[in-house]
């Protein structure tokens, strides 16, 4: 059972930045950004509030638009570049929890990361050895709790955190290694009193060996949530955190994680606190490396583990995990624009029109008139952005279907041809300084096979098909 939040308002001297790419209209008293993507009209007081895109709270006033801008995704927590945070410098002070299982050369290689930060040195760190054929043998300072047998990653992190005591605690699975700052860098954001878990960016660790697959999953990784700070919630852009690094606040965790969840448990937590109305935030300023699997097989096998993680979120979040949100207008447009034939495009295009025109209504300001060019940018980037949903559907979510569709029809064999290439390319394109084009593609392609492959098998385990449904998109 997750605890409530309390109800103390973010403190004087807590600052918000508006996100880069937040847009302000009507002279700064309107927003448009976040994501899903929301339009946020401001009131006059409000307004002059954030005359620039910088917002320090002062008073209860200021503290309320400045956690509506977070709510939103318009805003998030402006930390300093280069906080001096020593590791004594807080009071409540952070435990770390490292779950481990027959990995001694990651757990030593952690620890020595550990030790030789001076941010870090002093910290009280609790191992907790899940089970492993050789029983964790720690250094001098570090406490080792033992269980007999396996019980999972979830009931390792959870007796790792019953036995903290401090209010704060880092989580690290042991094939990480912290970079210097990271929690220098993610400490200030507990300075808001609902926050109740913020994660660091996961990237390749140096050094570590590399394999065919290394160049996509260092771009493109299960693990990796991009470079853009988010707040964090089902539906979103950044929709849960990796639990292979996590700093959380003890008193809003609860039972913590659930024990009955061999994988996609750090989903659920972090949909299980925003459900109780606390904040979770990904900081990409923070750092930790991870050793990402090297051989392909055992690459494989993970992502297909992953996937089977959707049939047991659904159970738990029902919509929350839904591979496709689209609205049934959009859908129904992209359908005729796809299969209509020259009348069902034309059918099409006016249904986009029948979109816009509905949306420049909702968008009108009392007594101006309809904002039209905003409302069909708005319902043209809508309508691209369901397109790539859609396409990663086809050949991620539900390409045992598209298969089965490809296998009688040549029209959707070529059909079927194309978007793979295409959401490839679109894929590879952001990162094509870093890797080719080539391997990138194979490369997911072989990803949504193999996760595709676990949702499916996930769902029939379960014999529950809401992990493979799709959603209306949230009001």
């Amino acid at each position: 059972m997750i605890p409530a939040p309390p109800e103390r308002r973010l403190p004087d001297g807590f600052a918000v930045r508006l996100d880069p790419r937040t847009r302000r209209r009507d002279g700064g008293a309107t927003l448009l950004g976040g994501s899903p993507l929301r339009l946020l009209r401001l009131a006059p007081r409000a307004a002059g509030l954030l005359a620039t895109d910088r917002l320090a709270v002062r008073d209860a006033t200021s503290a309320a638009l400045a956690a509506r801008l977070l709510d939103a995704g318009l805003a998030h927590p402006d930390v300093p570049a280069h906080p001096d945070l020593p590791a004594d410098a807080d009071p409540a002070g952070v435990t770390v929890v490292v779950p481990v299982k027959d990995r001694p050369a990651g757990l030593a290689r952690l620890l020595a990361a550990l030790r030789a930060d001076p941010a870090t040195a002093g910290l009280p760190v609790v191992v907790v050895d899940d089970g492993s054929a050789v029983p964790v043998m720690a250094p001098e300072g570090v406490r080792v709790l033992r269980h007999p047998s396996a019980r999972g990653p979830a009931a390792a992190r959870n007796a790792g955190l019953a036995a903290a005591m401090t209010d704060l605690v880092a989580f690290l699975d042991s094939d990480c290694v912290p970079l210097p700052g990271w929690l220098a860098r993610l400490r200030p954001h507990l300075a808001d009193p609902r926050l109740a878990v913020v994660g660091p960016r996961i990237v390749p660790l140096a050094g570590a060996a590399r394999g065919w697959t290394s160049p996509y999953e260092e771009v493109a990784g299960a693990l990796g949530m991009g470079p853009h700070p988010a707040a964090v919630r089902p539906l979103s852009a950044v929709s849960y955190l990796p639990s292979a690094a996590l700093l959380v606040r003890r008193a809003a965790m609860g039972a913590g994680f659930d024990e009955a969840m061999r994988v996609a448990e750090d989903v659920d937590l972090v949909w299980r606190l925003t459900a109780a109305g606390w904040r979770v935030r990904y900081e990409p300023a923070a750092a930790v490396a991870h050793e990402h699997p090297a051989r392909t097989a055992d690459w494989l096998r993970r992502r297909a583990f992953y996937g089977t993680g959707a049939a047991l979120l659904a159970a738990r979040h029902g919509p929350a995990v839904s591979p496709l949100v689209i609205a049934p207008e959009t859908a129904a447009t992209w359908a005729l624009l796809v299969a209509g034939g020259r009348w069902g495009r034309g059918a099409g295009i006016g249904l986009l029109g029948w979109t816009t025109a509905r949306l420049a209504r909702r968008l009108a300001r009392p007594g101006e008139p309809a904002p039209a060019a905003l409302a069909a940018g708005l319902a043209v980037r809508g309508l691209a952005a369901s397109g790539q949903a859609l396409a990663r559907a086809v050949t991620r979510h539900h390409w045992p279907l598209a298969a089965a569709a490809a296998v009688g029809s040549r029209r959707a064999r070529r059909g079927l041809l194309a978007i793979a290439v295409a959401d490839a390319l679109v894929s590879w394109w952001p990162h094509r300084g870093r890797t080719g084009p080539v391997r990138h593609g194979l490369a997911r392609r072989l990803d949504d096979l193999a996760y595709g492959t676990g949702l499916w098998a996930g769902a029939v385990r379960a014999r529950d098909a809401r992990a493979l449904l799709p959603v209306r998109p949230p009001r």
